[in-house]
């Protein structure tokens, strides 16, 4: 009878420690699970200036007539205007290309582009386009620039042209990734 009560209690506390393993288990499962899923969740932001976006000459803030891709909730842009609201802090990789054309009789022309942040200017991503002759096709010119920027919830990001000359930007594309 001692036997067959120890055999028993073995087995009750074996089943005790499967259960527990068990649940221990499906725990980690359902954590890997949850991580994994929000590991999937980007935040992009892919908007372009089309013809027609932009009628300004000279230094101008580019507005962007369409948005091709918004996937998530940190960043955020009303079609038509210029500007691109952080909705959450964090580490962003910007790409942007920035066409120009001028539209004078010079034989040389020169632009530039800058992102702004909060309405001032980011020195550090000046972006120096070549001065152009005549012998540029069209006298058209694109910029494009990479960086990347610790932006925080409620900034305004926005791209701005600069020229002396008579130039006009019809087109212009900006891609925004939150990394971080």
């Amino acid at each position: 009878m001692c036997c067959c009560h120890d055999v028993c209690r073995t087995i009750k506390v074996l089943s005790v420690i499967n259960f527990i393993i068990f649940i221990s288990i499906l725990i980690l499962l359902l954590i890997v699970f949850i991580n994994n899923g929000n590991m999937n969740n980007k935040n992009i932001l892919v908007t372009v200036a089309r013809a027609g976006d932009n009628t300004q000459v000279g230094d101008a803030i580019i507005n962007f007539g369409e948005n091709q891709i918004v996937e998530g909730t940190a960043l955020s842009h009303e079609e038509g205007t210029s500007q691109i609201r952080i909705n959450e802090n964090g580490i962003y990789q910007i790409s942007y290309q920035l066409e120009g054309i001028d539209q004078g009789a010079s034989t040389r022309f020169n632009f530039n582009a800058i992102l702004l942040v909060n309405n001032v200017p980011l020195t550090d991503t000046l972006n120096e386009g070549a001065v152009l002759s005549e012998d540029i096709v069209n006298n058209r010119y694109t910029l494009t620039s990479t960086v990347i920027l610790r932006l925080n919830a409620g900034d305004v990001l926005q791209l701005g042209a600069l020229s002396f000359e008579n130039v006009t930007y019809p087109n212009a594309r900006i891609d925004i990734e939150k990394i971080g």
